[in-house]
């Protein structure tokens, strides 16, 4: 490892890194603009400018290497007289709007030019002026603050895979934009706004409502999709004011998706705030006596058969575990978490996992996908693939239709066929997964829920098996369900599944349509067929008035992933836990409370009182709640079905990335994006509207 010099101070620093980067593990502040961990070089600010000892010139510290045997000056007159001057020239341009940017406070500028500008301003001639760009309904721009620090256009092509910003013009003509003016149509767009170092770009949702000394930060965990990432929501008094990323090697790096950092507005549109009871064939505001009293009269002298629950995709484990335990009070065995029929094992949690990890994509060298499109499924998860794409030699295989990941790959076609022929080691793609030494695959939720789906998910079994995804010496595994859902790790590691002789989702909503099954409790399930339920009675619990509530004879309002301290599981296994950060609106109660009020009056108590006993009865029932934040190993073994696929083509959800959820669809900023970027495909692919 290369030794060098830094004010007076001898270090050892690993090759490969930057002067910058060295400078900083001494602790020796570079002030910089340009420069980030996660983004290539591009020394554009000069701000970080530093002398080296024969050298004819200062060096840019970002972009210099170490070496053996440098001497660094970072703290000289000389270097104090050009950051001065650099900072002149940036601000020449700037305009005064510290008062009114939504940056104020947090701005990189702001801070710089304190520690290293001048208190007057020499320039004589006019300020230039930029015209605002249209990015979308997402990110507000401010063109005349841009410094042309192009990390909004580097993480654009690097990161999120959609190089659709660039510059045109030189010296003080440049400006950042789109070639062709269009909303930005990448999933992660809004992280160019906590990656702009002055208010150039700012949070347009978030825009003129508050200053960032003015909110509370609750360190959290993301439920919109089934990765996880770590968040942190910021609130003021009772109302969520924006959410933002915090740092997570293992899981978002420090990224977070545009679903997650703006569909915050969501949490208080069409909220449960009462209890709801249908008389006449309407729903009516009763209080929470009133409603338990409907529903113990109703389940009274209904046999256990004849009663069936089913959990939603936003649910938190403490409240499954609770409904569970009321279900097996009462005697029935008809329990799902599957919302979607997934044909998924509870039996063997290596059959449900993202085994290899989500920082174990880094590690691998070949990838098949089957049946999933990452980008819109879990856009943090894709930006990783990404990441290990542009590091070189990494072959992508597609079983599915074509759709754009944002990374190359082959398209191997849609047909079932392809996994018997890459099981016996006939396809053409088998050579890749071959010479691959640590190959991983991707099961996606639409193989899945087919009725051929447990076939679909033996196959990937004897895939993974064939070619050598499952490796214990070098702790390796390549199999990988990627999830959709943030509760269905948790319901499954919990049991909430059919007991003995219980039925699935489809025999609950077969039994209810059928008259078998009577009543049916929905724990903030939204996305099944209403339909099918039949004349059952109907108990919805949940945050948002959505198509359960529409369809409910009793309405029991609960809490939002921000208005309770709860647990959840992502796709990978890692238990997380979300924290309370405003309380829950109006009687609305935190959901594993209500199940347990529900049950004294119904005459049979759970017995748990408060959340610590809860999570200790979640302990009893799996231990892999004893850890938080960490995934951990768990054996292989067979499952899935052996058979023929049916024949049918694979195909993909017409999901709507920012309508996925009651959270989302109750949400105006996700409802413009909807519009917004519907329209602009209706264009691109020439339809009428």
């Amino acid at each position: 490892m290369p030794k060098l010099t830094i004010d007076g101070q001898q270090v050892e620093v690993e090759p490969g890194l930057t002067v910058l980067q060295a400078c900083q593990q001494l602790g020796i502040e570079i002030p910089h603009f340009c420069f980030h961990e996660r983004l290539s070089i591009a020394g554009n600010c000069r701000m970080c400018l530093v002398e080296m000892e024969r050298s004819p010139k200062p060096i840019a510290s970002c972009a210099m290497p170490v070496a053996e045997g440098m001497v660094i000056r970072t703290n000289t007159p000389a270097v104090q007289k050009m950051r001065h001057g650099v900072m002149e020239f940036l601000l020449i341009n700037h305009p005064l709007d510290c008062p009114i940017c939504d940056q104020g406070g947090e701005c990189d500028l702001q801070d710089q030019a304190m520690a290293y500008g001048f208190d007057r301003s020499r320039f004589q001639e006019n300020k230039r002026a930029v015209a605002e760009k249209d990015f979308g309904p997402l990110i507000k721009t401010f063109m005349t603050r841009c410094i042309h620090c192009t990390r909004c256009i580097r993480f654009a092509t690097e990161v999120a895979g959609v190089p659709e910003l660039g510059a045109t013009g030189r010296g003080e003509n440049m400006e950042v934009g789109t070639y062709v003016e269009k909303a930005l149509s990448s999933e992660l767009s809004g992280n160019m706004i906590d990656l702009c170092p002055v208010g150039a770009l700012t949070s347009a949702p978030y825009a003129f409502t508050a200053r960032s000394w003015e909110l509370g930060h609750t360190e959290s965990v993301d439920v919109l999709d089934a990765v996880g990432s770590s968040i942190r929501v910021d609130s003021r008094g009772p109302e969520v004011m924006r959410v933002l990323p915090r740092l997570n090697e293992e899981v978002n790096e420090e990224w977070i998706s545009d679903k997650t950092r703006f569909a915050y507005d969501g949490l208080k549109r069409r909220r449960l705030d009462r209890p709801y009871l249908r008389r006449e064939g309407r729903l009516q505001p009763v209080s929470w006596a009133e409603a338990f009293t409907a529903i113990a009269e109703r389940i009274k002298g209904t046999s256990g058969d004849r009663i069936a629950a089913i959990a939603g995709d936003l649910v938190d484990c403490e409240a499954m575990l609770a409904l569970k335990e009321l279900m097996t009070t009462l005697g029935s065995p008809h329990l799902d978490c599957r919302q979607d029929g997934a044909r998924l094992d509870g039996a063997r949690r290596a059959a449900y996992l993202f085994n290899t990890t989500i920082a174990g994509i880094e590690e691998t060298d070949a990838c098949l996908i089957i049946g999933s499109n990452p980008r819109v499924e879990a856009a943090v998860l894709n930006a990783r693939i990404l990441k290990r794409s542009r590091a070189g030699r990494f072959p992508v295989g597609v079983v599915g239709p074509e759709c754009d990941l944002t990374y190359p790959h082959r398209n191997l076609g849609d047909d079932t066929s392809v996994l018997l022929d890459l099981a016996s080691g006939t396809h053409e793609f088998s050579k890749v997964l071959d010479k691959a030494e640590r190959p991983m695959l991707i099961l996606g939720m639409a193989a899945l829920v087919r009725p051929d789906g447990d076939i679909l998910l033996g196959l990937a079994r004897d895939i993974a098996e064939k070619y050598g995804m499952l490796d214990e010496a070098a702790g390796w595994n390549g199999f990988n369900v990627l999830h959709t859902a943030a509760a269905r790790v948790g319901g499954m590691d919990l049991g909430f599944l059919p007991g003995d002789r219980g039925r699935d989702l489809h025999g609950i909503l077969d039994g209810a349509s059928g008259g078998d099954i009577e009543v049916v409790y929905l724990l903030g399930a939204d996305e099944i067929d209403m339909s099918r339920l039949g004349s059952a009675f109907v108990i919805y619990q949940g945050h948002h008035g959505d198509a359960g509530a529409r369809r409910a004879d009793v309405v029991l309002p609960g809490a939002a992933y921000t208005e309770k301290n709860a647990t959840y599981v992502n796709t990978e296994g890692r238990v997380q836990r979300g924290r309370l950060s405003v309380y829950p609106p109006g009687e609305a109660r935190e959901d594993w409370k209500i199940p347990r009020a529900l049950s004294e009056v119904l005459g049979m108590a759970l017995p748990f009182n408060t959340l610590e006993e809860l999570r200790a009865r979640m302990l009893e029932v799996n231990p892999v709640f004893s850890e938080i934040d960490v995934v951990q190993p768990v054996p292989w073994g067979p499952f899935g079905r052996a058979g023929k696929p049916d024949g049918m083509p694979l195909t993909l959800p017409d999901t709507n990335f920012y309508m996925t959820d009651p959270i989302c669809r109750a949400s105006n900023t996700m409802a413009r994006c909807s519009e917004t970027f519907l329209n602009q495909d209706l264009k691109k692919t020439g339809t009428d509207a």
